[in-house]
């Protein structure tokens, strides 16, 4: 049965790196400059997914830079292959390379699911925990070019991540699109909803989920925007969002945690927070079908 509590999320530590082992032998993967190394953060998670029937795990495409090879993850969960319209919803992490907890969120919540499969009933979830590889390797904020890639979105980029998740983004028409970023200034959880209702009424859930793990900022002005209880409704130019013009637009929620708390608690204030909105959008989508 779905969780139906916080507490019932399954939780599940993160596993020392291991050799990337499944990587194509044609192409060589990045080494690890900043510590961190993209072979011990999936390989576990490949690992897992290969067992699993309810979830894929292949890449949206390869790139060099340095000479170096890179990739772009992405992991599909479907919780039976019955064949019936299901909630699509993308969640994109680590957008910025310096922002790992973002990163581990995600790959907690693939872990959740894998646990407890009727977390992600309804739904088609399509998970990208690595938007920014080169930037997650070298420990920055911006890709190896040089450029901050939540600026680049929609403005004929030729950034290979973006170019690839653009396509993405065109070709699966998302419900939702919801994306984890981490804020070094701030002192709790917060998120953008932009200017939709439906944004907000599933960011304020998914902000008190999270405060099971953080507290939420109250500040009336966050990242040079108004504020109120934590939800902010403008947003920077160029962010990871849904192709301009389409219709019907899915709802789009930017998630924040405070980047000076613990990488555990991070972690699992992104899981709760993604949970509520899972839970309460299906809750939405199935009211809606009865009236």
């Amino acid at each position: 049965m779905i969780a139906s509590s916080i507490a019932e999320i399954p939780l599940v530590e993160t596993q020392p790196p291991r050799l990337f082992e499944s990587m194509p032998r044609d192409v060589p993967p990045a080494p690890p400059r900043a510590g961190r190394s993209i072979r011990g953060l999936l390989l576990p998670l490949l690992r897992q997914v290969s067992e699993s029937d309810l979830m894929r795990a292949d890449s949206l495409g390869f790139w060099r830079a340095g000479g170096e090879a890179f990739f772009l993850p992405r992991f599909v969960f479907q919780r039976t292959r019955t064949a019936k319209p299901r909630i699509k919803v993308a969640i994109f992490a680590g957008v910025h390379g310096d922002e790992p907890a973002g990163v581990l969120g995600l790959i907690e919540l693939v872990r959740a699911l894998h646990a407890r499969p009727e977390m992600g009933r309804d739904y088609q979830l399509w998970l990208y925990p690595l938007c920014n590889p080169t930037g997650y390797v070298d420990g920055t904020r911006e890709s190896r070019f040089g450029k901050d890639l939540n600026r680049e979105f929609w403005r004929d980029s030729s950034e290979p991540e973006v170019r690839l998740l653009e396509e993405e983004l065109r070709r699966e028409n998302f419900h939702g699109i919801i994306s984890l970023h981490s804020d070094d200034t701030s002192d709790g959880v917060y998120g953008f909803a932009g200017s939709a209702t439906l944004n907000e009424h599933l960011l304020r859930p998914a902000l008190a989920a999270a405060q099971n793990a953080l507290p939420r900022n109250d500040a009336a002005r966050i990242d040079g925007f108004h504020a109120e209880g934590g939800v902010i409704h403008s947003a920077y130019d160029g962010t990871l969002s849904a192709p301009p013009g389409g219709a019907p637009a899915p709802f789009e929620i930017v998630l924040e945690t405070p980047q000076r708390a613990s990488l555990r608690l991070q972690r699992h204030a992104f899981l709760f927070a993604l949970h509520a909105i899972l839970s309460e959008y299906r809750r939405m989508i199935s009211y809606a079908q009865n009236i």
